[in-house]
């Protein structure tokens, strides 16, 4: 009887110990992405991130520097699919990671040359080539996305996961008297809709949040007033069509923190 006792007492004594000791709390954040996450087009780049642009003035490193976090990774990369996500930023995903933001999806659904087709090609090439990015993102997009998701959540089982869409390009109607046709400008805007709705569904799919940043870009599109959005820059192409500091600061910032 005493055996059984000392067993017990053993027994409980070990569980109330592995109670009181506290798990690590999961505080850290990873900042995953492409180049809307990295911040390319807001300048300010960091010297250690080479061909990454990472940016000092994107929203990942406006949020860090503002609230206490455990950790900070910084993995976002100009040009990144959901394939080169997988294969090279999700190292600082861990069981203390609890808050991970991404932008994807724009570089996999070929965007960037879709761009170009509409600026050298005209609006017949143009609507073409928006309907031929619908159509990846329809059919080749959301089993990326699946398997992007379901390995961040594997590898951060505690986190909290913010997925930003992305703003529509231009104003229409909006105030620009050269440069592409109003026909295509709805093609571009339509197909950012589109990605925007095909990555939403994704990611309520897999428990994560989905933040809208198309209001806060309301009335800062190119062809607007005031621009948050850079249009074809020659001197650095690779800024075209990208989020400037303000559309960092004051367009993915407060929609992420919110979110967060």
């Amino acid at each position: 009887m005493s055996s059984l006792l000392l067993a017990a007492a053993c027994t409980f004594t070990g569980s109330a110990l592995a109670h009181a000791v506290p798990q690590e709390a999961a505080t850290g954040y990873v900042a995953l992405g492409d180049s809307y996450s990295s911040g390319v087009g807001a300048g300010g780049y960091l010297s250690s991130a080479g061909s990454c642009r990472r940016s000092s003035r994107s929203y990942p490193a406006l949020w860090a520097a503002a609230h206490t976090r455990s950790s900070f990774s910084f993995t976002a990369c100009n040009g990144a699919r959901t394939s080169d996500v997988l294969a090279d930023q999700l190292g600082p995903l861990n069981r203390r990671t609890g808050l991970v933001s991404i932008t994807v999806g724009g570089s996999d659904s070929g965007f960037s040359g879709v761009m170009t087709t509409c600026v050298l090609r005209g609006a017949g090439a143009c609507v073409s080539a928006t309907a031929g990015a619908r159509s990846y993102m329809d059919r080749t997009l959301p089993g990326d996305l699946d398997r992007l998701y379901r390995t961040i959540r594997r590898k951060a089982p505690a986190a909290h996961v913010v997925v930003l869409g992305y703003p529509h390009l231009y104003k229409r109607p909006g105030g620009c008297t050269s440069g592409l046709p109003d026909s295509s400008r709805s093609a571009i805007n339509n197909t950012v809709d589109h990605l925007n709705t095909v990555t939403a569904k994704r990611a309520a799919d897999h428990g994560f949040t989905f933040a809208d940043v198309r209001p806060a870009f309301s009335g800062h599109e190119i062809c607007s007033a005031a621009p948050w959005l850079h249009s074809v820059t020659v001197l650095a192409l690779t800024e075209s069509y990208h989020p400037t500091a303000l559309g960092q600061s004051r367009g993915y910032l407060p929609v992420f923190t919110r979110a967060a």
